[in-house]
């Protein structure tokens, strides 16, 4: 992570991370806390921000709050997902908070140093009155159109890296490539991409939209379907 002079808006200078960083991050943060799955299969999200920042608490938030993420001058204090999300007892609930919870992860690993050069003030993130929480209205926003909110963008990137690690949902996929060309590449069959997508989304317990944005972010999908690391 390096910083970047800010053309817009109130901050003179915000955290930049190369391509593939955030990732490596998260992937790297998940074997420290010995929550790195040895085989495919669902990360301990919860046990993650337990480890490594704080127990997540379960809070009646205003409709459409989905989780908020406080800081103070040394880093995470408190992360607080939806109660609803925890009430409604449902598969798609369930996931919506494993993704809720890896988005607030992503604040928390990516921004805890920048907030510290702050003092702890990120209110300037999301209009927060208390000055001190990024608020999380939308982490299903992955993958959307941003209108400068790099936060939102690089906590939403860390849902991928965390939930669904590169090298593990890259072995998951083995089923479903077949060869092609001379040389023997690889290519994701184009008759069985839906089922890869639901297959993926099953196997590490999220949100089909989740599996689908982490697939055809993690490779370059053309026309054909070919998959390019």
């Amino acid at each position: 992570m390096k910083l970047l002079r800010s053309k817009s808006g109130q901050f003179r200078e915000r955290p930049y991370f190369d391509e593939g960083e955030i990732d490596r991050m998260c992937a790297d943060e998940l074997r420290k806390a010995g929550l790195y799955p040895k085989q495919p299969g669902p990360v301990r999200i919860d046990r993650f921000l337990e480890k490594r920042f704080v127990a997540p608490t379960y809070a009646d938030l205003p409709d459409g709050l989905l989780g908020f993420t406080k800081f103070d001058a040394k880093g995470v204090v408190e992360i607080a997902i939806a109660k609803s999300l925890d009430d409604e007892n449902t598969v798609v609930a369930e996931r919506r908070m494993r993704s809720t919870m890896a988005h607030e992860a992503g604040h928390g690993l990516a921004h805890t140093a920048f907030i510290a050069m702050t003092n702890g003030s990120c209110a300037l993130f999301a209009g927060s009155v208390n000055n001190d929480s990024v608020l999380c209205r939308d982490v299903h926003g992955h993958g959307r159109r941003y209108s400068g909110e790099w936060w939102e963008y690089q906590a939403n990137e860390a849902i991928g890296g965390l939930l669904l690690p590169c090298e593990l949902v890259a072995n998951a996929l083995q089923p479903y490539l077949v060869e092609v060309g001379s040389l023997l590449g690889h290519t994701l069959d184009p008759a069985r991409r839906e089922e890869a997508i639901a297959a993926i989304a099953e196997l590490f317990n999220v949100n089909p939209a989740v599996s689908r944005i982490r697939i055809e972010s993690m490779y370059l999908l053309n026309t054909g379907g070919q998959l390019t690391l």
